[in-house]
Order: structure tokens, then sequence, then C-alpha cells
């Protein structure tokens, strides 16, 4: 059990969530649209090389005898695609990381990436929600990497807590992501750009930023700022979920959180927007949707602005799961409330039938599969049923075409799908994970589909090709932590992928 706190850490940015009035700050204006950044920017090369590196959890591992204690690994790499030899192992017994692995930690549940320090090599954060911080059970806590020539290293690592009041049960790092929502010195936005940290705790968002001329130094940003409320009165609003994108056409990130409410309706999908702004205390309301908690970002009907994708499998969702897609409106007020599109299986063209428990839209992700330029949405279903086998999970792909996401050439893939290794088992949760990645930056990105229940939460990766036509299943592979030279009893590998 350990307690790190830095004199840097002297006071939080907090965001609240539960009932109460909306309020906010208006969003910041802008002279010019600025592009989509929700996936055409990935933000996951940590060696400079300029090749998407992977960042993937293993939060239920055992490291030095402690059960739970987790672990991440990074794979680097090049022209030739992903590597399983070049590749970086990470826990708290990492000579130089804070701290040291303990049973339950979960280091690992959540992964995010972005240049903290605008030195041109992508940084790694790593939450541990079950970290005990003095005597706080499960208080959480977050480790940050800094990138460099030779990739991630312990050495080059820094430790992040709630600063104000950290608390049993609040699983700080519970998710995090990383961009850059407002400037470290709003007085000179345009000075030394750099992305911040935001991370969840079970009921809050803290926001934490590296000062000017501070290099690897972070602290948490303007104090001042105050989150509306997001969710329906009389209602609170548990966040599970973040994910940012550019919805207003400013030069800032806007930050998506969803969850679940809490209280009198509790379990129903909620996203809440914030628009980013010059400084941390103008974040701005860019509303609420309904549906979560899994939301991604992508310019799907090509316009040159972000839209956003709401997975919605909470309390009251359709039969089985849906995704619905927010459009943004071409100018600064954001997402328009009302989804443009809303998908489940029993849609035409979607391959399958939505049935209870499918968790379809549980988890998905952005890219452009085909190299047509827009963005497709790979569509996660752990709870899917393959034939009389639960919970063995599944993958859709939906196309993407110029007025949006289109069925037209849709996919879905198992494990009992021709190609695909292996064979489809009770809870394995194939889609429990799923990233679109084009690691050999050829213009197309192949599908990571994880099922961190294979193997008795062993956990797995499956990597999917990419062609002109979209995913094949032809040439899939696999890899788990073995392969990798790290303990996979348990590891639940794959239960976490940066995008």
């Amino acid at each position: 059990m350990r307690h790190f706190r830095s004199a840097a850490l002297a006071a939080a940015a907090l965001l609240t969530f539960g009932g109460g009035a909306l309020t906010a700050a208006p969003a910041a204006q802008a002279a010019v649209p600025f592009p989509s950044i929700g996936w055409q920017q990935r933000n996951c090369d940590y060696d400079g090389n300029g090749f998407d590196d992977v960042l993937t959890g293993a939060p239920g591992a055992t490291v030095s005898g402690a059960a739970g204690a987790g672990y991440v690994t990074v794979q680097y790499s090049s022209s030739s695609g992903l590597s399983t030899t070049r590749k970086s192992v990470l826990s708290q017994n990492t000579p130089g990381v804070p701290g040291g692995a303990e049973a339950g930690d979960g280091y690992g549940r959540a992964v995010a990436s972005g240049d903290l320090d605008d030195d041109g090599y992508d940084d790694a954060i790593v939450g541990i929600p079950g970290e005990d911080l003095a005597g706080l059970s499960d208080a959480g806590g977050a480790v940050v990497f800094w990138g460099s020539p030779t990739g991630l290293h312990g050495s080059d690592s820094t430790w992040l807590e709630n600063p104000e009041r950290p608390r049993a049960g609040a699983k700080f790092g519970r998710a995090v992501e990383a961009a850059r929502y407002f400037a470290p010195d709003p007085a000179d936005p345009d000075a030394d750009p750099r992305d911040s940290i935001a991370v969840l705790e079970n009921d809050t968002l803290l926001f934490f930023t590296a000062p000017p001329g501070a290099a690897r130094q972070l602290k948490p940003a303007d104090e001042g700022a105050r989150a509306p409320d997001a969710a329906p009165a009389a209602t609170g609003f548990a966040p599970r979920s973040l994910s940012h994108g550019n919805f207003n056409e400013d030069p800032w990130a806007d930050l998506a959180v969803s969850g679940v409410t809490t209280g009198d309706q509790p379990g129903i999908g909620t996203t809440r927007v914030l628009h980013g702004a010059p400084g941390a205390g103008e974040l701005g309301d860019g509303g609420t949707f309904q549906g979560g908690p899994a939301v991604t970002a992508g310019d799907f009907n090509h316009d040159g602005q972000d839209d956003l994708a709401v997975g919605d499998t909470g309390s009251g969702s359709s039969l089985g799961g849906s995704v619905s897609v927010h459009l943004g409106k071409g100018d600064l007020s954001g997402l328009d409330p009302v989804p443009a599109q809303k998908w489940t299986q029993d849609s035409p063209g979607v391959p399958g039938q939505a049935e209870a428990g499918d968790r379809w839209g549980a988890e998905m992700s952005a890219g452009d599969t085909d190299g047509d330029g827009r963005p497709d949405l790979a569509v996660g279903a752990p709870g899917e049923d393959i034939g009389s086998t639960s919970d063995a999970g599944a993958v859709w792909a939906l196309r993407g075409a110029p007025g949006g996401l289109t069925a037209t050439g849709a996919r879905s893939f198992d494990q009992n799908h021709s190609g695909i290794p292996g064979v489809a088992e009770a809870s394995d949760r194939w889609g429990g994970q799923v990233r679109l990645v084009d690691a050999d930056k050829d213009g197309r990105c192949g599908l990571l589909a994880a099922a961190p229940g294979e193997n008795t939460d062993d956990g797995y990766v499956w990597v999917l090709p990419a062609s002109s036509s979209g995913l094949t299943a032809q040439g899939t592979w696999t890899y788990d932590a073995a392969r990798l030279g790290v303990t996979a009893a348990n590891a639940q590998f794959g239960a976490a992928i940066d995008e």
C-alpha cells in the first residue's frame, strides 16, 4: 500500500456529476472551422517512427504472486505492421514505476494516449482503479509513461491521483482519455500546445495538464472548473467511458462522457458532451444525449466535422442493444440532439438478429477499413450467443458512405466464422474490446478483436486484416500474453486496448 503526493498536485479540477441545475460556460469561438480529429488523428506512436503502436491492458494478471495486480503491453509497429517481438511490458514492479504490484490493483483496466509534453512522441496513461492509498481501499491512481525514440520505459513515468480527496472506493483511473481540451495557458492559447488528461473516478471527472515550460510535470487544471449536471433531473449519473472528437469546429477537442443514471431510475444510458475551450474552467455544454455507456467519434458523413456514435446497452435500450449516430451541425453549436441514424441487429442489411443480452454496441471503434477515406464502424457485442453457446461474442462492421454509415457491405465475425482461428465458447466475450488500427500505415485499418474471457479469463486478441472491400477473415491471426512473454493465467488480456 502506497500513497504518492506531489507538491505540483495542489488543487484539483473537479467536474462532479449528480442531481442539480444545468449550468455551463459558453463554448469557445473560432474564426474558421477546424477538421475532424476523432479517427484520423491517432495519438499512439510512442517511439515517433510514424506508425501507430498498440497499448493493451491485462488488469487481471498476476505479477510477482499478486493476483489481479495487472500489467500493460506495448507493441511497436512498422511498415511490416504490428509486432509481437518488439514490445514493452510495464507494471508497477517495473523499475522506475511508482508503487508496487499488489493484489487487486487492476493496473491496465483503462488506457489512453496523447502527446502531453508536445515533444512529438506520444505518451501513455494507465489507469489503476483498484489501487489502495493510505488505507483507502480502491481509491485508485494512474501512471503516465513518456514517449521517446526507444518507446516507453518505467524510468520515464509519473504518478497521478486525486490530489485533494482520495476516497475509498472512488476508483480514480477507471477511465482515461487525452486530447487538447484546453490550453495550458488560457492567456496565450496558441503557445506550447499539448494534450491534457481527463480521468474518471466513480462520480467525478478530473483534468491534468503540463503547464507551460514544465515538460513532464503534470498538475490539475483550473480548479474553478465545475461540471454541469450530466443526467436528467431527480437522478444521478455514473460515468463509465470517455471519448473525444471535434464536434463543433473550434480549435479544441470536445469530450464525450458516457455512463448510466443512478437514483430513482437507475441504469439508463446517458451521454454528456463537454466542449473544449481556452481554459479548463470555460468548458462548454455540448448537450446530453440518450444512450450509453459506450461512445466513439468519427466523421461518419464525411463533412469534415466529427460525429458521435453512442452505444446503448443500458436499461430500457432496444432489444439486444443499439448504436445511434449524432451528426455535427457544421457550426459552433456542436452535435444535433436528434440521431441521424439508429442501428440494431434488426436493421435492414445488418447480419444477425437482436436478442436479449447481446450487448450490441457495448464496444465500438471508428476507422477506414477499405481505404476510401470514410470511417467505418466496428461494433462489438460481447454478449452475443453463437448458436447455443452463450456470451461467446461477435463483432460487426458497418461501412462508411457519403451520407453516413450504411448496411451495404456490412459484415459480422465470430470465432465460428470460416477463417477465424479458434471456436466459439461460453463466456469468451469475443468483441469485449474492438479497435481499428492502421499499424502498417497503408491507409486501411485492420481490426483488433479481444476476447478477455478466452481460456477462462486468460484473454486473447485476434487481428483481422483490411482489404479494398473492408475487413476480411482470411489471414486472421491471434496472440495472447504468453506469446508476448508474459504470464497469461487469468490476465484478462485485452480487457482494454487504446484507440
